[in-house]
């Protein structure tokens, strides 16, 4: 597009009206507002009109002059717009013009480089001023750049992306892949995929309707990315339920499927990454007191059960009310209207009914093992924090960390003593001391990228970690280090050999190639 429409063209924009208020537009916006990015749009300079006319139409949503629109798109012009279903107008002479579609630049970094799409998805709340339709297409969101972040980013034969929606998994997918089946129920969310690798001039993909696994019965994988349709919904009469986000189950019966059918579609070595919900129940039998039942280790349960390798972190727990609060104004309904309530209502039953004390929501990565090997990994974990700062998302950190889980365990307490590890570069020690006092009274290990994980030492670990530069053998650093403590050689070491491992799958230390 001649008028420079790019994430960075925009964001200058958005710069340059700080200067005569100090409202950041894409920050309001980001926010669900949007007057403080109108007014900045009424200051821009001339040059930057036809940029400014498009982030009015299609960012905004707002109707436009069909003269600028037809200037901002020189080759296209309204005409061809209108012919592909980007905006809606009778004619060129017509006064104005309206965005039939929600259409931005996307720009990220991976390891195959720096991007950047345009993408198309149906207009938002902010457009439409309302709740949005049951069909609705969703664009890229939070959820949709976590997972896109999460992926693996080395190369795969074939990759399965189940519930496309937009297409934005399928396209990350292509860039490290042969070739990707993308799938959907939606009609309609195909119809936006196809448009936008069309659009993108990427031809590795594949769309086809159907849902779950249904549409490759029969077929194996190598990779599954999936943001499924996971939001749990009641199943009730006037609850909305809107395909990018509902699929139609009960509680989180959906995550449970796409979970248990990994294993079937996966070929051996294949990994699936996903999002997910999972609930925690209350159960007792009749005069028996109440039993919490733990949501992460259901999720857990699917995996293994399947026969799946399994690291599965919930990053968020959530009560009834607030899960509730979420999704319902995800929806386009608003908080004081009784459209709301009555809402609220129907999710808070549904919860009682069923016994939910809370919803997890976190990140699920399932491998299946290699032919004639038994499943090695077994983490299911709750990382609440904040993240570690990764560039280009958590995709690299996790393959470095299943390679390394896959390099000790197999090792036995032998193999362990003779391993050489280094520490991860991110990781930094932190101590704490009563006044006065020589000695710390406790001893944290910071992981600086990856999940930000902080570990409580102790005198033992900490002096191994310190000493761990990927040179000695480990049971000569922790013999080394009893010595110096004046504990018995074979406790310490009972003591260090497990919080190693722990350190080894979380990426604090690494193993040193032989």
């Amino acid at each position: 597009m001649s008028a420079r429409f790019t994430v960075a063209a925009i964001e200058g924009l958005w710069e340059q009206s700080t200067e005569a208020e100090p409202t950041h537009p894409g920050a309001a916006l980001r926010r669900g507002h949007r007057v403080p990015a109108q007014r900045a749009l009424e200051r821009v300079d001339v040059a930057d009109r036809p940029l400014a006319v498009l982030v009015r139409c299609f960012v905004l949503g707002a109707p436009v002059r069909s003269a600028d629109l037809d200037a901002a798109l020189p080759s296209l012009g309204i005409e061809g717009a209108t012919t592909l279903g980007l905006v809606d107008a009778t004619g060129v002479d017509g006064p104005e013009v309206r965005p039939r579609v929600d259409l931005r630049p996307y720009a990220f970094a991976d390891a195959a480089g720096q991007g950047e799409w345009w993408l198309a998805s149906d207009l938002g709340e902010l457009a439409t001023g309302g709740p949005l339709p049951e069909e609705h297409v969703l664009g890229v969101g939070g959820a949709s750049m976590t997972l896109s972040g999460l992926l693996m980013q080395s190369h795969a034969g074939a990759t399965l992306d189940l519930g496309t929606g937009c297409g934005i998994q399928a396209m990350h997918a292509a860039r490290f892949s042969d070739r990707v089946i993308a799938t959907d129920v939606s009609e309609r969310a195909l119809a936006f995929a196809r448009f936008n690798a069309r659009l993108n001039r990427m031809d590795r993909i594949e769309f086809r309707l159907g849902s779950l696994f249904a549409p490759i019965a029969g077929e194996r994988v190598d990779r599954i990315v999936s943001n499924p349709p996971f939001v749990i919904t009641p199943r009730r009469e006037g609850v909305p339920a809107y395909e990018y986000r509902d699929g139609g189950m009960v509680g989180d019966g959906i995550v449970e499927a796409v979970v248990r059918g990994a294993a079937e579609h996966l070929a051996p070595g294949g990994i699936a990454q996903l999002l997910g919900n999972w609930e925690y129940r209350r159960a007792g039998g009749p005069g028996e007191p109440d039993q919490l039942e733990d949501g992460l280790e259901r999720a857990a349960g699917w995996a293994a059960t399947s026969g799946l390798d399994y690291w599965i972190v919930e990053r968020e727990r959530q009560d009834p009310s607030e899960y509730a609060e979420t999704w319902i104004r995800d929806g386009g309904t608003r908080p004081g209207t009784p459209e709301f309530e009555a809402l609220h209502a129907a999710w808070l039953d549904d919860f009682a009914d069923r016994g939910v004390e809370s919803v997890g929501f976190g990140y699920v990565l399932l491998r299946r093992p290699a032919d004639g090997t038994e499943p090695r990994l077994a983490r299911a974990e709750r990382q609440h924090g904040p993240l570690g700062e990764t560039p280009g998302g958590l995709g690299a950190h996790l393959a470095d960390c299943l390679e390394a889980v896959d390099r000790i365990a197999p090792l036995d307490d032998a193999g362990m003593r003779g391993l050489r590890v280094a520490v991860a570069g991110d990781v930094t020690e932190e101590r704490h001391h009563w006044p006065g006092d020589e000695q710390p009274t406790v001893i944290l290990l910071r992981q600086g990228g990856g999940f930000g994980r902080v570990v409580d030492a102790g005198t033992g670990l900490a002096a191994l970690v310190g000493a761990a530069d990927g040179e000695l053998p480990l049971g000569v650093l922790s013999d080394a280090i009893a010595q110096l403590l004046d504990v018995e050689p074979t406790e310490l070491w009972d003591e260090l050999a497990p919080a190693v491992r722990e350190l080894v799958a979380g990426g604090l230390l690494r193993p040193v190639a032989e």
